[in-house]
């Protein structure tokens, strides 16, 4: 398996690095260090001077490559020897999603890993920012580490869901092979005002999401409350949820789950990983 670590040496990046390497330790992984001088870094005053390749290399290229050794010298000491992992380091400058984007193709990346921070910071650092771009603009799956979140094994997992959507299973399969590593449980989760009634093509897809997990004895959930985003707090507060997981493409249910206009209250934005699927 083929992950890539988007890291700015920040804790928030830290923390899903450690969670990525504890979440695999069983999985024969390649995890690339991936450090991005952005462009606007070394872009100053009104006339737009760029610096030459060998001021860029020599400015901020080689000090971020000293850092991502000492980025994994910190690996080896915080986390024990593990013969299924093998890390390598990425530096390059330009623009982030670019970058991101490019070494995807280029490491055949199956799974980005990327942090975030808290609570009070969650939607403001969603909405336009490396992680938000990512998560909406990279067409590879993604599992988000909130700050907090800490890899305690993975018992209990929630896939909400307006049985809208028409799934493209290979889409799906990343989800699969995380499900036959671990011994958890599915949840799939409905949210409809009372009395309401799947329709036809709802219950068509429903089907279909059924006969896919048949083999982890999914179960469903048809929650009654005004808001998603409420419905699912509940959900993962009662259940001891210890990951979300969405399809990016059904993008307004997918927004409505991670940005909530009293974000505060919205105790899974701290301490849940979210792992998003494109199709």
């Amino acid at each position: 398996m083929n992950i890539l670590l988007p890291t700015d040496f920040s804790e928030n990046s830290w923390n899903a690095i450690s969670y990525a390497i504890d979440f695999f330790e069983p999985v024969a992984c390649n995890f690339y260090l991936l450090h991005v001088n952005r462009v606007d870094t070394f872009m100053s005053g009104d006339g737009g001077y760029v610096p030459t390749a060998d001021q860029i290399e020599e400015i901020y290229v080689k000090p971020s490559k000293l850092k991502l050794r000492t980025l994994l010298k910190e690996i080896d000491e915080h986390h024990k020897p593990n013969k299924n992992h093998k890390f390598y380091t990425l530096s390059d400058y330009g623009f982030f999603l670019e970058s991101i984007r490019k070494y995807v193709t280029k490491k055949k990346i199956d799974l980005l890993v990327m942090g975030t921070k808290g609570a009070s910071g969650f939607k403001e650092y969603i909405v336009g920012s490396n992680t938000g771009d990512v998560i909406t603009k990279v067409k590879c799956t993604t599992l988000v580490v909130p700050e907090d979140a800490k890899y305690k094994g993975l018992k209990e997992i929630a896939f909400p869901t307006d049985f809208n959507l028409s799934y493209d299973l290979m889409a799906l399969q990343p989800f699969t092979d995380i499900l036959k590593t671990v011994e958890a449980s599915l949840h799939i989760i409905h949210i409809q005002k009372k009395d309401a009634k799947l329709n036809i093509e709802q219950l068509e897809n429903k089907d279909v999401l059924s006969d896919y997990f048949e083999e982890f004895k999914p179960s469903f959930h048809y929650l009654t409350n005004g808001k998603v985003e409420d419905a699912i707090q509940c959900f993962v507060e009662s259940r001891d949820i210890n990951m979300i997981v969405m399809v990016a493409k059904n993008l307004n249910y997918f927004q409505s789950i991670l940005f909530h206009s009293n974000v505060e209250k919205i105790t899974y934005h701290t301490d849940i990983p979210f792992l998003v699927l494109h199709q």
